[in-house]
C-alpha cells in the first residue's frame, strides 16, 4: 500500500505543469507562495537561482526536486528550509536543516537526486539523448517531509530545462574508418582546440561532457571503444591504433586548431588518455580522472608491443550486509615488480599530465595511483603535472551539479558496485575540478 500511496502522490507531481497553490489561505500566511527559478531554461553545468515567495515568517517547507529519466523511472530529491521574517526562502542564503543534505547548498536539489523509493536503487541518472534537456520539477510542499515519504500539501511548483548541448553546437556522427563516435564543434568559425573524450568500462557512447565541452569553445569527440555499433561487443584486448586514428582524424579537421590535441578520460579512459599521451605525439594534454597508470583488465596493443592488464582477485572482494560488492582491495598491486610490465611508461610523455581524484574513491585505489604517477615522473625528472585531489570526494567525477552516485549498478554484471564518497564533497569536487579542466586544457592547447 505505501508504494501505491506513494506512487499517487508523486503522479500527482508530475501531471502537466501549472502553479500550483494551496486551496485557502492559512492562519498567518501572506497569500499565495510562488517558487521562482532562475533560469528556467539553461545548461547543465551552470548554476540557477531558487527563490520562494509568499509563505508565513517561520513557515516549515520542504523543497523537491524530482526528474523522469529516459527510461521512466523516477529521481528525486529533498531539504528542509525555513522561511525568514519576510515570508522567503533563498537557496543562495538560507540553511537546509534536513532532508539529502544540509548546509547552504543553491544547487543542493540537483546533486542529490536519487532513485525515488519505488524505484530500482543505486541507479546513476545519466543523460544519453542529449539533443533534449533533462526536465526537474522543483515543488514546495507544507512541513518537513523525510526522504521516502509521501510529502505534505503542494504550495508552488516550478519547472527547469537542463540542457547538455548550447545553441549553435553541431554534432556529428563518425564513421571515419574504425573510428566511432560523435563530434561536438562549438558555434562560429574557428578554429577551436580539440580534446578526445572517453569514460570508463561501461561501454557504449557516452555525450554529455563532449556537448558540455563544446559548449564551451572545445571541438570534442566523444569516442567509445566497445559496445558500439560495429564496435566490439565486450571489451577484450585494446588496440592503441584505433586511437591513434581517432586522434590523427580530430587532429587534421579544419575546425581544430592543432597542433596538439588534447584527451580527457574517467577510470579505464584516464587509463587509455596515460597511454595516449605515452605512445601518440598527436596527443600533448592528458586529463585523467580516477585513472591508473598501469594498464588493467584487457591487454593494450600497440604495434610490436603489448601491455599486459592487471587482474582482479575476486577473492579480495567483500560484499556488505545490503549486497553491495567493495572492490577496493580487488585489483593487482601496480608496485608489485612481478607487475612492472603493466605498467604504462609515462616518463616518456611529452605533453602535460591533470590527475583529477577523490581521496574517498572505493571503487580502487586512485588517490594512491595518482601519488605512484606523479613518483614515477618526478623520478625521471619531470614535473609536467598538475594533482587535483578531493577529501570525501568518491570514483566518478562528473561535470557539476550531475548527481551524485555512491553505489553505482555495473552495467556488465547487473551488481551495485561502490564508488565511495560523500555526497557534499563529492558535489563540490566536481564544481571545483570542472572550471580547473578547461583552463588546463586552453593553457596546453591554446
Amino acid at each position: 500500500m505505501w508504494r501505491v500511496a506513494t506512487a499517487r502522490a508523486w503522479a500527482a507531481c508530475l501531471r502537466p505543469p501549472r502553479q500550483c497553490r494551496a486551496p485557502g489561505p492559512r492562519s498567518g500566511s501572506r497569500g499565495a507562495a510562488t517558487v521562482a527559478v532562475e533560469p528556467a531554461a539553461g545548461l547543465a553545468d551552470e548554476p540557477v537561482a531558487t527563490k520562494v515567495l509568499g509563505l508565513a515568517p517561520g513557515q516549515r517547507v520542504t523543497l523537491r526536486g524530482l526528474v523522469v529519466n529516459e527510461q521512466g523511472c523516477l529521481f528525486d530529491s529533498c531539504a528542509h528550509y525555513l522561511a525568514d521574517s519576510r515570508g522567503e526562502v533563498d537557496l543562495s542564503r538560507d540553511t537546509s536543516q534536513g532532508g539529502d543534505y544540509t548546509g547552504v547548498e543553491p544547487m543542493g536539489l540537483f546533486w542529490s537526486l536519487s532513485p525515488a523509493g519505488m524505484e530500482r536503487p543505486y541507479q546513476r541518472l545519466v543523460r544519453k539523448q542529449i539533443k533534449t534537456p533533462m526536465k526537474v520539477e522543483v515543488s514546495v510542499h507544507q512541513g518537513h517531509s523525510h526522504p521516502g515519504t509521501i510529502p505534505g500539501q503542494v504550495l508552488a511548483k516550478a519547472n527547469v530545462e537542463r540542457w547538455f548541448t548550447a545553441p549553435g553546437v553541431r554534432r556529428i556522427r563518425l564513421k571515419e574508418g574504425s573510428v566511432r563516435g560523435s563530434l561536438f564543434l562549438p558555434s562560429g568559425d574557428g578554429p577551436f582546440p580539440g580534446v578526445i573524450d572517453m569514460f570508463g568500462d561501461e561501454g557504449g557512447l557516452i555525450e554529455f561532457r563532449s556537448s558540455l565541452l563544446a559548449t564551451h569553445g572545445f571541438a570534442a569527440l566523444s569516442l567509445p571503444y566497445f559496445d558500439f555499433e560495429d564496435l566490439p561487443t565486450v571489451m577484450k584486448d585494446l588496440h592503441l591504433e584505433y586511437f591513434e586514428e581517432a586522434a590523427r582524424f580530430l587532429q587534421r579537421h579544419p575546425k581544430v586548431k592543432g597542433p596538439g590535441i588534447g584527451v580527457i578520460g574517467t577510470g579505464k579512459g584516464a587509463e587509455l588518455a596515460f597511454s595516449m599521451i605515452t605512445f601518440l605525439p598527436q596527443v600533448v594534454a592528458a586529463v585523467c580522472i580516477s585513472g591508473c597508470s598501469a594498464n588493467t583488465v584487457a591487454a593494450l596493443h600497440y604495434g610490436e608491443m603489448t601491455l599486459p592488464g592487471l587482474r582482479f582477485d575476486m577473492s579480495k572482494i567483500s560484499i556488505s550486509e545490503t549486497g553491495v560488492f567493495d572492490i577496493f582491495d580487488a585489483l593487482d598491486d601496480p608496485m608489485d615488480p612481478a607487475n612492472s610490465h603493466c605498467l604504462i611508461p609515462i616518463e616518456e610523455a611529452e605533453g602535460h599530465f591533470l590527475l583529477v581524484v577523490g581521496e574517498d574513491d572505493r571503487n580502487w585505489k586512485s588517490s594512491l595511483f595518482a601519488k605512484m604517477a606523479i613518483e614515477r615522473l618526478r623520478q625521471h625528472g619531470k614535473d609536467n603535472f598538475k594533482l587535483l585531489s578531493y577529501p570525501g570526494a568518491g570514483h566518478r567525477i562528473d561535470p557539476p551539479f550531475l548527481p551524485f552516485c555512491s553505489v553505482a549498478l555495473d552495467c556488465v554484471l547487473g551488481l551495485p558496485i561502490l564508488g565511495g564518497g560523500e555526497r557534499r564533497a563529492h558535489a563540490h569536487a566536481q564544481e571545483h575540478s570542472w572550471g580547473k579542466i578547461q583552463e588546463f586544457l586552453h593553457l596546453h592547447l591554446g
